[in-house]
């Protein structure tokens, strides 16, 4: 089945109503090219270091700009339309980095809560402590959709390969990484990982990223791709500002590359067993 799909790239503010402006405008322009399914960044709703002004704006799931804006825009337009993340208040008063799924007319397939926390040091004196502000979840998740089955990971899940086998050995087809990644690991790692994370799993894979010098203050990478099941690059956007990256995917691409290198059918268990030689000397 082919279909067109297209990922934002957007340069998200703190203002979430200007942010949910932006989405909207971008997202209706993806629709009018013919996308019907359309990916947006990590942190569609904000980018605010700022811990205590971000609090101050965050509303739970019913509340939320960027949920009934998310919801509005599916309905009108008949779209699939995928929420890379938002931040969202907890009842219990912490924070998800929460996805969104919308259907054509407006019905939330489902969500999904980024996995593993963004706590680094980086070489240029940038330090992340997301466990600090988000409570990380603790479920995958492939959605059955009429043109495939979707997995769910944002950003920095993609360091870790084994969440996306475990979606593709659930039949995922579509891979997902919309992300918010920084220029330093962008520059270093963004394509290289997604390029991966599609070929060991023969998947296409779908990366809505923001991008350029937020008004927070930090820098993002952007370079929005979508990729093919053979690990080639279809389509993709540059370093900084707005962008629609749009690309064609016939999913019978994802049996043949399958069929091809069937690793997904090859995989084996095993053990692992750890020897040591420190003495450097040979047991009598």
């Amino acid at each position: 089945m082919t279909i067109k799909i297209a990922a934002i790239q957007m340069c998200s503010g703190i203002n979430p109503e200007k942010n949910a402006a932006d989405m909207a405008r971008l997202v209706r322009e993806a629709a009018a090219q013919g996308a019907t399914y359309i990916q947006t960044p990590e942190m569609t709703g904000m980018l605010q270091r700022d811990r205590k002004a971000a609090r101050e704006v965050l509303r739970d799931e019913a509340g939320d700009v960027i949920v009934s804006t998310a919801r509005g825009l599916a309905s009108e337009l008949g779209i699939h339309l995928h929420i890379g993340s938002t931040a969202i208040a907890r009842p219990d008063g912490k924070i998800a980095n929460r996805a969104f799924l919308f259907a054509p007319g407006g019905r939330l397939v489902t969500t999904y809560d980024k996995i593993h926390m963004f706590d680094v040091d980086l070489d240029n004196g940038e330090s992340w402590r997301e466990s600090s502000a988000y409570e990380p979840g603790g479920e995958a998740r492939v959605a059955d959709l009429p043109f495939g089955k979707l997995g769910f990971a944002i950003c920095y899940d993609v360091r870790f390969p084994q969440l996306f086998r475990s979606e593709a050995l659930a039949g995922a087809e579509i891979l997902t990484v919309p992300a918010a990644f920084t220029r330093q690991t962008g520059e270093a790692h963004w394509e290289i990982l997604l390029r991966a994370r599609a070929i060991e799993n023969g998947t296409f894979l779908i990366a809505a990223a923001q991008a350029g010098v937020h008004e927070d203050g930090r820098e993002t990478f952007g370079h929005s791709m979508i990729v093919d099941p053979w690990g080639k690059v279809l389509n993709s956007a540059g370093g900084t500002g707005e962008a629609i990256v749009l690309a064609e995917i016939d999913i019978a691409a994802v049996k043949a590359a399958r069929g091809k290198i069937p690793n997904l059918k090859n995989s084996r268990e095993f053990t692992l067993e750890t020897v040591s030689d420190v003495a450097g000397g040979v047991a009598a």
